[in-house]
């Protein structure tokens, strides 16, 4: 003898009532079997609004459908949808997404009176000479000098820094932060970063090594040159 399969589970929480829905079945069972569990639920009138978070899984729903999910279970007296979560996203998101965080690899010299502008973190294996800008949504690595403009977290990414192998810009930019070239020797200084101190208010200019303490996040990021 066979039993069926149970296709919707639900879990009572303190912000509400969540649904995980089967992601291997048809939308018509789903929409079958809610009816009849959602029909057994007794809530007195006088309770006040539950919200209804619900888990799709593997699962995508069209406009339509979603749509269709929650008229059924606002028909419910006191259930409204809180959420809909799905571990699906669709292509345009995915690719916006890796767009967004993919390391991008340029390897040339910009010179004054250039300027490239780049979504998410930049890796450039040259220089960044007087005159000339590197801007980046994401966080910026140079190899090499860095004695232009550098602006990173250009979308209001206040966690980006930018690194470089010799540090002497003529400005240093970070979300809305703005720095001038920093007080040293004018010979510049090897292997430095800047980022924003939220304490401090300003960008700081530090060793390298002191990135591992403050972007603890940056540990991926031989990883994600490594896998492209």
């Amino acid at each position: 003898m066979t039993t069926n399969k149970q296709l919707i589970t639900i879990k009572g929480t303190r912000d509400g009532l969540t649904l995980n829905i089967d992601d291997s079945c048809s939308f018509t069972a789903i929409l079958e079997e809610l009816d009849q569990v959602l029909s057994t639920q007794y809530i007195d009138d006088d309770s006040p609004m539950i919200t209804v978070n619900i888990r799709l899984g593997h699962r995508y729903l069209h406009n339509e459908q979603e749509q269709i999910l929650r008229d059924l279970i606002r028909k419910k007296n006191k259930l409204v949808v809180q959420s809909i979560e799905s571990d699906v996203i669709l292509k345009q998101d995915a690719l916006q997404w890796k767009e967004e965080n993919e390391v991008k690899v340029i390897t040339k010299m910009i010179r004054s009176g250039q300027s490239i502008e780049i979504t998410g973190d930049v890796l450039l294996v040259g220089d960044v000479n007087p005159g000339g800008k590197l801007t980046a949504t994401g966080n910026i690595f140079v190899l090499g000098h860095l004695r232009g403009i550098a602006h990173a977290g250009s979308f209001g990414n206040r966690n980006a820094v930018v690194a470089a192998s010799y540090m002497q810009p003529m400005q240093l930019r970070i979300a809305d932060y703005i720095s001038r070239s920093p007080d040293y020797e004018s010979s510049g200084v090897y292997m430095e970063c800047g980022f924003i101190d939220e304490k401090a208010e300003k960008i700081i200019i530090d060793r390298l090594q002191i990135l591992t303490q403050k972007r603890p996040e940056l540990n991926g990021f031989e990883r994600r040159i490594l896998n492209g």
